[in-house]
């Protein structure tokens, strides 16, 4: 097939799906020997790729691929297993358009398990078929091969209380000290924007530093439009840690309160000045698009705004990721005696569906990505809200579950009646480093099997904690990352940021969790054998 000006590749050749956040083409390969026409463009004309490139969602032979450009132009992939790319396939994904602020995706298929994916994206200038973008490259694993060891990552909180990428300092450095493990991919629990929290030039801390931003006119006030939310995912891409990370790194991405607004729940209105859009239910609405636009999250065909999903990584390993704020109740005292609608933080559905996927899984190790913890308590400190009300699933009063508690103890007695095995927990939120044992022979609520937490974060925001402990569930501290008495929200220059690593052995599918600081010191580990 001749080449013409017009299109890069031939309009019969293309899948092309048209979502109004950007699109996404399900792996159609083009001949290997077609070849991207010869363009001569100053780089002055030429499409821009201001953010480089991300994976995420690597399951079952398939893989998400995102970038972003600036201006109408479509997005096309190259992808090989080979990183000189010889024998690559072609596929031409979605026109980036102003609806998507320029941001496209393509989801690759048919991808040998195992493999690992060299890819590229340039962008055609709708404008000028002749003018192509620079290429940005990346990688990916895909999950299948059940003698590969996994690596994985996990943290969250970034951006937080007004602690932006300083420069001086080294950005984002956590994402740099993640690179060096090469994990297979990244668990982001959430808080990815502080979409409440404005970033200005400069900070002092109490001993006199002073923490330099880079600031951009869309972070400079709480974001209550959908531009200003996507100029609060935009920021953080500005930072080259990440976006090298991210180039290397698949991405499972979930949410929690900040991406909207602190401790937010659906139907709230809020009762400060700093805001004139009140209705938090708007605003998540915007959050949540911008943050579907600005991750490389694949589209659920049932419910394009679905959060909640299982990542299948071969035998070894299965991740279930949560969505803790699309479905629960007000935030109240929380002592609900029986599971309803105001006691919901999964909420019935997505509980039900948590259920069903765990008893379904073959997998040796189950993962569940819950952006907050269980037993740290998290009050409901807004201004604007009621005393004694409580965020997460802990209500503070040491017995027997009620309130949201109720949901935890249905789901883990559910998990020992139907003999699942091995099920860990990771979780963020609360801005430390925190590993937790929980053991029905200290709870108040018995009906379960031991299993372990482990609590990361932040990446770039505040330090708080160490939270108090609810003892519903038995929970038993095995390692806390921070002194038991400290200044709260200090500055990263304090390091104390944190991330955790999980390796399952290739051959005894051992599953060893650790946690690290900033400089990628391992600070706590532990080795888990899995039972049978």
């Amino acid at each position: 097939m001749a080449y013409t000006n017009r299109l890069w590749i031939s309009r019969r050749r293309l899948l092309i799906g048209g979502t109004a956040l950007g699109g996404t083409t399900l792996g159609r390969r083009l001949p290997a020997a077609l070849a991207a026409p010869a363009v001569i463009t100053s780089d002055r004309e030429r499409p821009l790729i201001p953010y480089g490139v991300m994976s995420g969602d690597p399951t079952d032979g398939r893989a998400i691929i995102w970038s972003k450009t600036d201006r109408p132009a479509r997005m096309l992939v190259e992808y090989s297993t080979r990183e000189d790319f010889r024998g690559a396939q072609r596929v031409a994904g979605p026109a980036a358009l102003a609806v998507s602020d320029y941001t496209a995706r393509v989801d690759l298929g048919q991808l040998p398990p195992g493999a690992q994916i060299f890819y590229r994206v340039t962008f055609q200038d709708l404008g000028d078929l002749k003018s192509l973008s620079a290429p940005a490259s990346g990688r990916v694993r895909i999950p299948g091969d059940d003698k590969h060891t996994i690596t994985f990552a996990y943290s969250g909180d970034e951006a937080g209380q007004g602690w932006g990428i300083n420069a001086e300092w080294g950005g984002y450095r956590l994402y740099e000290a993640m690179r060096r493990h090469a994990p297979d991919f990244f668990i982001h629990s959430g808080d990815q924007i502080y979409a409440d929290g404005p970033i200005v030039g400069e900070v002092k801390t109490d001993d006199g530093k002073i923490w330099k931003n880079l600031t951009t006119e869309g972070k400079s006030k709480v974001a209550e439009t959908l531009d200003e939310f996507r100029a609060a995912f935009a920021y953080n891409l500005l930072d080259e840690n990440k976006r090298r990370f991210a180039a290397e790194t698949a991405l499972l991405i979930q949410w929690d309160d900040h991406e909207t607004r602190n401790n937010w729940y659906p139907g709230q209105i809020i009762g400060l000045e700093t805001y004139k859009v009140k209705s938090t239910s708007l605003l998540s609405a915007y959050a949540r698009r911008a943050m579907f636009e600005y991750n490389p999250m694949r589209f659920n065909g049932e419910d394009a705004e679905r959060v909640n999903r299982r990542i299948a990584c071969g035998p070894a390993l299965d991740v279930f990721m949560l969505d803790e704020r699309s479905y629960r109740g007000p935030n109240s005292p929380n002592r609900q005696a029986v599971l309803s609608d105001d006691a919901a933080f999964l909420g019935a559905a997505q509980l039900g569906w948590l259920k069903r996927s765990l008893l379904n899984s073959t997998a040796t190790w189950k993962l569940i990505a819950s952006d907050m913890p269980i037993s740290l308590v998290v009050p409901d400190l807004n201004p604007d809200v009621p005393k004694g009300t409580f965020e997460a699933w802990a209500n503070a009063d040491n017995g027997p579950p009620s309130g949201r508690e109720l949901e935890i103890a249905s789901l883990l007695s559910f998990i020992k009646n139907n003999r699942i095995k091995n099920i860990v927990w990771v979780t963020a939120d609360v801005h430390y480093a925190h590993a937790i044992r929980y053991l029905p022979d200290r709870a108040k609520f018995t009906d379960f099997d031991p299993f372990w937490e482990f609590v990361a974060g932040p990446i770039n925001a505040g330090t708080f904690g160490p939270n108090e402990m609810d003892l519903t569930f038995g929970p038993e501290t095995k390692f806390i990352g921070i002194p038991a008495e400290m200044k709260q929200n200090r500055s990263p220059f304090d390091g104390f940021q944190f991330y955790g690593i999980g390796r399952i052995d290739g051959d005894t599918r051992v599953l060893t969790m650790s946690l690290h600081d900033v400089e990628g010191k391992r600070l706590y580990a532990v080795d888990l054998e899995p039972e049978v």
